[in-house]
């Protein structure tokens, strides 16, 4: 492509009808922080805010060819995985994946309105094959659970939780806290290094597409040469400015460019 200078990040996830969440959402994200957006399309679904109608999954040969596409094409910072689907999206995405690729893990599992995004039988399979390439892991609460095997109900179940997903070959892992009970939504940043929690408000609305605009957010920052720590901390003021400026919900964030020092931060 023209444009030596461009930074580029790619987003392997869902197609979201209504905008909010998946592909979408990911790449308003990456052009709100400047970063050109790569796709490859796992899956087409019907959705809106509220509820998810039908899911229809792409064959692993559609996946695997995009990711050879665009590795072909572009010189790509990061890349960011959300909903996966199965067992032969995950094994076609690490056979496609550069070695030594940054690699941020959404483990999307289960849609906010209860609609299951990932086969049983896959989280095996991406416990094996994608976590022990990730440079950062960001489960949920419900994520963190079946990730880590133990119920997480308190700030130190997610420390341990995270501690447990670490131990699986990731370079560092953020455990969301937004489904815990309390004033402040506290997320937990694990790596080798130690523990760094950072809290923010607790909105009294519910939105759609945090997950993957975080993760992303975190996507952008890290092809924009960011350290894990310093990303984790600027992803965090991006979503809760996201959040804060939502209309309120079930409904999407208000995604907008964060100014110049955000970008500028190493």
């Amino acid at each position: 492509m023209t444009g030596a200078q461009t930074i580029t990040a790619c987003s392997i996830a869902g197609s979201d009808s209504g905008g909010g969440a998946g592909i979408q959402a990911d790449l308003k994200t990456f052009t709100a922080l400047e970063v050109y957006g790569l796709t490859v399309v796992t899956a087409v679904t019907a959705q809106n805010t509220r509820e998810v109608r039908g899911v229809w999954m792409l064959p692993a040969d559609a996946v695997r060819t995009q990711i050879e596409a665009v590795v072909d094409g572009f010189s790509i910072g990061a890349w960011k995985t959300g909903m996966l689907g199965n067992t032969s999206n995950i094994r076609a995405v690490a056979e496609a994946l550069p070695d030594g690729a940054v690699l941020v893990i959404d483990p999307v599992m289960v849609s906010t309105s209860g609609h299951r995004l990932l086969d049983g039988d896959a989280v095996a399979d991406l416990v094996e094959q994608l976590i022990p390439r990730a440079d950062i892991v960001t489960p949920n609460l419900p994520e963190a659970e079946v990730l880590g095997r133990m119920r997480v109900a308190t700030l130190d179940d997610m420390t341990e939780a995270g501690r447990r997903i670490l131990d699986l070959g990731a370079r560092a892992v953020v455990v969301k806290g937004g489904h815990l009970a309390g004033d402040a939504a506290v997320d937990i940043f694990i790596d080798r290094d130690g523990v760094v929690p950072l809290s923010g408000r607790r909105y009294p609305y519910s939105v759609h597409g945090s997950g993957c605009c975080f993760s992303a957010a975190l996507a952008a920052y890290l092809a924009r040469g960011m350290a894990a720590r310093p990303a984790f901390a600027a992803a965090r003021e991006f979503i809760d400015t996201a959040i804060r400026e939502a209309a309120g919900g079930p409904g999407p964030l208000r995604i907008v460019n964060p100014g110049g020092t955000n970008l500028r931060r190493r």
